[in-house]
């Protein structure tokens, strides 16, 4: 064998190995991220089960078309007032304890956990604007709740200019905490509903949300609401009934912008004050009142859960308003 042949078998010889060192270098990576995704899941299982029977029940269960949606109801003052919560609060009971504390002393406070929120079970039911209202409508029904003022956060704003229009002789007064408006921009974004379920199924979730900032920091929850609130986001959180929500929030704000609230209805609105996210955000509440016969935008410094801070204002406020509107 010449010396070029020599050399030429030797960096043969050479590059096969440095390509089998690759190749096996690649093959642990894969077997290390299989086996971390594994572990992510059965971890993810496992705690599922074991906080599913940590959580601890509240208020009652309504028959609504033939499953269980959960209610919570505080005080006994004449007047009703019944909470609607925004898009994704997992817990929405707990999430408004704050401010039910504050109002049940003055109002009987009716809050409803949709199907795929709090306590309430899933569905397979399309989660169009139509049919979270009726199914809402359905439960006080159930409740013999025929009388009421109707206060929603966030997305309630849009599901709350519907409800109010097909029931104007049950809903006494609107009241919205930072609540969407039907032609606020950027409602149109396609979500990737795919990577969240998952996130979801796989456990990635679960580790995203351990080790990210605790959203509950600051505020004035108990340790033991907070845990619970917790549990109840792992489990609702991205769920598929949340994500066919999801999946309806471009067509549930196109098909409210024809709507507008009834004019003789008393109309409140609670705004964040600095939301630099949404262009023209007070510009377009104010837009929302601007033909009622009492209706009142008040701005508030805080963030968008303007109610776990602002609590004690918003019911004063609240109260003042419907006085006033009297």
């Amino acid at each position: 064998m010449t010396q070029p042949e020599e050399k030429k078998v030797k960096n043969g010889s050479r590059a096969k190995k440095v390509r089998n060192m690759i190749l096996k270098i690649l093959g642990a990576i894969v077997i290390a991220i299989v086996l971390f995704l594994g572990i992510v899941y059965i971890t993810n299982v496992i705690s599922s089960n074991s906080e599913a029977k940590k959580i601890e029940p509240y208020g009652q269960h309504v028959s609504v078309d033939g499953k269980n949606m959960n209610v919570f109801i505080q005080g006994e003052g004449k007047e009703t007032i019944v909470l609607l919560p925004g898009y994704g609060t997992a817990a929405p009971v707990l999430d408004f304890k704050l401010l039910i504390d504050q109002l049940s002393p003055y109002y009987k406070v009716v809050a409803v956990e949709p199907f795929g929120y709090g306590l309430s079970d899933g569905t397979e039911k399309e989660r169009t604007t139509e049919n979270i209202v009726s199914e809402v409508h359905e439960a006080l029904q159930q409740l013999n709740i025929n009388q009421y003022m109707l206060l929603g956060h966030s997305i309630a704003g849009i599901y709350g200019i519907d409800y109010v229009n097909k029931y104007p002789n049950e809903v006494t007064a609107f009241v919205g905490i930072d609540s969407s408006v039907p032609t606020q921009p950027g409602m149109d974004v396609k979500f990737p509903l795919k990577t969240f379920a998952f996130l979801k199924k796989s456990g990635l979730q679960r580790l995203a949300v351990k080790f990210g900032s605790d959203p509950y920091t600051g505020l004035p929850f108990d340790d033991h609401t907070v845990e619970q609130m917790k549990m109840l986001s792992n489990k609702n959180s991205n769920s598929s009934t949340m994500l066919n929500e999801m999946d309806h929030i471009s067509s549930n704000f196109k098909g409210a912008q024809g709507l507008t609230f009834p004019k003789e209805l008393p109309l409140l609105l609670f705004v964040q004050a600095n939301n630099e996210g949404v262009k023209g955000w007070i510009p377009l509440h104010e837009g929302q009142i601007k033909d009622s016969v009492h209706g009142k935008v008040i701005t508030m410094d805080g963030e968008h859960y303007l109610h776990h801070t602002l609590f004690k204002e918003i019911a004063e406020d609240v109260r003042a308003f419907m006085n006033e509107a009297k």
